[in-house]
């Protein structure tokens, strides 16, 4: 647990966990009230005293630091607030024990959606889940409850930006775990805001560091992630079983493959050089596309076929300009096609557009055909 100024609520939380267990370790983040005064009736429990408050986020890996070092391989946290009830903590065992996956990552869901829940909260809960949801695709219900089971052990091998020392950590650790291929749920638990409950979450500010840390993560995943698993599972499977697996055999409909495949040569044959697989990324989250038949599509633009996406961009904007189409391939050699960059910027919107739209339909009609047959069963 980690506590900063919570000394109205934190015998009470403490007081809870005990009648469970007294594997406690217990993160003072710099406490300026009678916090530290209180903790001297504990002497059962492991207690870290940091000297300046530095954020939660800071105080869960130092806590996770001692727990890994006194040879646990998991922790579960809760906030000493007030809002959670320790005898919830069942609740996350069970969990646990039913799963076949011993590295499970486990988050309470507050059921944000309840009318007692502090708007603060809800919003703030909404807010990190969206961006969690563009990033991981994981439908999380509850993506900021404090609540939570961590498989400390299989996390060591992930590095935590140093920045993340507030409430953003909490959402880094669900991406940087989601990537490694650790599993993350939700499950049901009980919440309460008391009148003396003091919350150090500031609306603002925090929600901009999250939303700054998930910007930065659209971008890696963009750049690194999606091509990482892309080439993985090509690897993997071989072309032909990852065509029909995963390419014919998603579960998406043949017309949102069809207008994956158009955005994706859209974009790829965009004047938008070094920003294709970002942009494709997020407008296929954004639209709720398949990203994995967007990514594959937009790489028409790779390096061997840039020569000749230049080359039909200027002669299909020479075509609609009216001008003489005296180039040739020969230029891009010497970089003489910046002289033809009217050209090219018109012709590329019109060759991008055209060639989607081409794409799209071409795709759908072969989609189709190859589409299994449903067979109709009756009720």
């Amino acid at each position: 647990m980690a506590t900063y100024n919570n000394e109205i609520t934190l015998p009470k939380i403490l007081d809870g966990v005990l009648a469970y267990t007294e594997a406690i370790i217990l993160v003072n983040d710099g406490s300026t009230d009678l916090a530290e005064e209180l903790l001297v009736n504990y002497q059962t429990i492991t207690i870290l005293h940091l000297p300046k408050n530095k954020g939660k986020g800071n105080a869960l890996k130092k806590g996770f630091k001692k727990a890994l070092e006194m040879g646990y391989e998991r922790a579960i946290t809760l906030d000493t607030d007030g809002q959670h009830f320790p005898d919830d903590l069942p609740a996350f065992i069970t969990a646990l024990e039913k799963s076949e996956d011993k590295n499970l990552f486990i988050i309470g869901d507050r059921n944000m959606n309840e009318a007692d829940v502090l708007a603060t909260s809800a919003k703030g809960n909404r807010v990190s889940g969206f961006w969690v949801r563009s990033v991981t695709g994981l439908q999380l219900t509850d993506t900021q409850s404090g609540f939570r089971l961590y498989p400390i052990k299989a996390l060591q091998k992930i590095r935590f930006l140093r920045w993340t020392s507030k409430f953003e950590f909490e959402t880094e650790v669900i991406v940087r775990s989601h990537w490694r291929g650790i599993r993350v749920v939700n499950i049901p638990i009980k919440v309460l805001y008391p009148k003396d409950r003091v919350s150090h979450f500031r609306p603002f500010m925090d929600i901009t560091r999250i939303v700054v840390l998930i910007i930065g993560f659209l971008i890696v995943k963009g750049f690194y992630i999606i091509p990482r698993d892309f080439f993985r599972q090509l690897k993997k499977k071989g072309f032909k079983k990852f065509f029909v697996e995963d390419f014919l055999g998603s579960g998406d409909s043949s017309k949102k493959k069809a207008l994956s495949i158009a955005l994706g040569v859209f974009l790829g044959l965009s004047p938008l050089w070094g920003f294709h697989t970002v942009i494709v990324i997020f407008l296929a989250i954004f639209f709720r596309l398949n990203k994995v038949i967007a990514f594959a599509f937009s790489n028409i633009s790779l390096p061997p076929f840039i020569p000749f996406v230049l080359w039909a961009s200027v002669r299909t904007g020479n075509f609609v300009l009216g001008e003489s189409s005296s180039f040739s391939m020969a230029e891009l050699s010497d970089f003489d096609a910046i002289k033809h960059l009217e050209s090219y910027l018109v012709g590329s919107i019109v060759l991008s557009v055209t060639s989607a739209i081409v794409f799209g339909i071409v795709g759908y009609l072969m989609l189709k055909l190859f589409e299994p047959n449903k067979q109709v069963v009756d009720a």
